[in-house]
């Protein structure tokens, strides 16, 4: 399913009505018409009190039209405008219009005193309609509209929010100060980006798209290069398969101090149903990694005076590349100056696929060009902080427009970009970004990067392509997460239980496989 931005939905809007003759009205009619429904599926109508508070823009021409639908259906309904009801136009106007012929209670809030006067309403009513702001939310919300969100936020009502919750910035999911917290969204033509990363998402509560009858030419368009990561089928296991044939894996990590980075990610290529994984790592350390892991090869390596992987390793190390299919660089390598230059000269020379993740990405960060000038393909996997070193732009301004930034990452180093996260986004060089919508926040714990990195080589090794490799891997790994947090709860999940629950994660989506692309998808109505 295609994601697409605020600048997005008003060309497919205008697309619509332009190009396809399909009046604006009717577009609003049909909005309205989905959070009817979802209203009548959730709530029921008859004997139900609602209170639908509305904006002046379109969002609230959307709202106009759902409370006619409740008032018809035998709901109870107040409506109350926040502003100028003559600031209503085009379409919004008309149905205002047809609403203030009806026996409809409207209620017109300019002030802040008129706002505490809601105190009552809002009591007494069943369910709350939020169509006050939509997706093209710029500014900070104040005044009368920051008191009707709080009102809202501290009723403990059902609230359900049109198209996007007031106060949610629909081209990034930020709160823009404050924000109602929906217990349901219904959202209109496609998501927008607001809708589906975070804090955006959380603020949606249950989200629903209904694509008002956009003709499937419009929100399937090749130039929307955003998109819901939506599970595709594995292949199938050879019965007659041995090691070899689930792929050959290369990790090239751990220094002194750095145990779990190196056993977590050759040992999470296994637990995701690769065949063979070595790692490549100081010889010191090797003897306590092995007491973890006796599964994976051990290649001991020459060392720093700290501990780290020392540069004269480097011709060892691009033999033992020639014996695999895919090489990941990086997992708690240190900052050692000697190893970030073997990282470096390794990047370039090294002719396979490359996964670079941790200490690797710092390294390459002072050189992008090593990146550039690969001939084989490159998955980079930063979080914020990284991110932020390998494109020379501050965290908050990476936040603000994270697919943007992403894209420009992934053209200028020609390479896959995973930054993870909260819905992490998977993007590549031609411009395509894929959300996923796996995982959950016990996973924000030391190591689970760690794993994602074997992951996404297992499913490397399994047969897919580096690209499809890239975003199943990390579905799968956040998959691991969920099903961990099933059994534990978010509390207390550590990169070794993403670990253990892999192989029940491969299980599980090979086995129910159209159960998990329902769940982790978004309804339509």
């Amino acid at each position: 399913m295609k994601v697409c931005s605020v600048d997005e939905i008003r060309a497919l809007d205008r697309a619509a009505i332009e190009e396809y003759g399909i009046p604006e009205e009717l577009l609003m009619e049909n909005a309205g018409q989905a959070v009817y429904s979802v209203i009548l599926k959730e709530f029921g109508i008859e004997a139900k009190r609602f209170l639908v508070f509305c904006g002046t823009g379109n969002n609230g021409g959307d709202g106009v039209v759902v409370a006619r639908k409740l008032s018809s259906a035998g709901g109870d309904v107040k409506v109350v405008i926040l502003g100028d009801q003559n600031r209503f136009r085009g379409s919004s106007k008309k149905n205002f219009e047809i609403l203030s012929r009806m026996d409809v209670d409207i209620r017109v809030i300019k002030s802040s005193e008129e706002v505490e006067s809601l105190r009552c309403d809002i009591s007494v009513s069943d369910v709350i309609v939020d169509a006050i702001f939509g997706t093209g939310l710029t500014r900070d919300v104040g005044g009368i509209y920051r008191e009707v969100i709080e009102l809202i936020n501290e009723s403990g009502k059902k609230v359900v929010s049109v198209d996007i919750p007031s106060g949610i910035n629909g081209n990034n999911g930020r709160m823009m100060g404050v924000a109602v917290r929906a217990d349901y969204t219904v959202t209109f033509g496609l998501p927008k980006i607001g809708n589906i990363l975070y804090p955006g998402y959380e603020y949606c509560g249950r989200l629903y798209l209904s694509y008002i009858s956009f003709p499937p030419q419009l929100y399937n368009m090749e130039s929307i290069r955003t998109e819901i990561n939506e599970p595709i089928p594995l292949p199938p296991r050879r019965r007659d398969g041995h090691k070899g044939t689930f792929g050959k894996a290369l990790f090239i990590a751990g220094a002194f101090g750095y145990f779990g980075a190196p056993y977590l990610s050759a040992m999470s290529f296994l637990k995701a149903g690769g065949g063979y994984s070595r790692l490549a790592a100081p010889k010191s350390i090797i003897p306590f990694i092995a007491c973890m892991g006796s599964e994976i090869v051990f290649n001991p390596l020459e060392e720093t005076e700290s501990g780290s992987i020392a540069l004269g390793n480097k011709e060892r190390l691009l033999d033992l590349c020639e014996l695999v299919d895919i090489v990941i660089l990086g997992p708690g390598l240190s900052l050692n100056e000697e190893t970030q230059e073997l990282v470096r000269e390794l990047t370039v020379e090294i002719d396979k696929p490359l996964i670079i993740d941790g200490d690797g990405i710092t390294a390459v960060s002072k050189d992008s060009t090593v990146i550039k000038n690969r001939r084989a393909e490159s998955i980079l996997t930063p979080h914020l902080v990284e991110m932020s070193r390998l494109t020379g732009k501050r965290v908050d301004k990476i936040e603000e427009d994270k697919i943007g930034v992403l894209r420009d990452a992934t053209d200028a180093l020609n390479a896959i970009i995973i930054l993870k996260g909260a819905h992490s986004l998977i993007g590549y060089p031609d411009g395509k970004v894929y959300i996923n919508m796996s995982g959950n926040s016990g996973m924000a714990t030391a190591g689970s990067g760690d794993v994602l990195t074997g992951t996404i080589a297992a499913m490397y090794g399994l047969g897919l392509s580096i690209e499809e490799a890239s975003r199943i891997g990390v579905f799968i790994h956040g998959l691991s997460g969920d099903l961990a947090a099933m059994e534990k709860g978010e509390d207390g999940i550590t990169a070794q239980d993403i670990l253990n629950y892999l192989p029940f994660a491969m299980k599980t989506y090979r086995e129910r496989f159209k159960e998990i692309k329902e769940k982790y998808s978004i309804s339509t109505i």
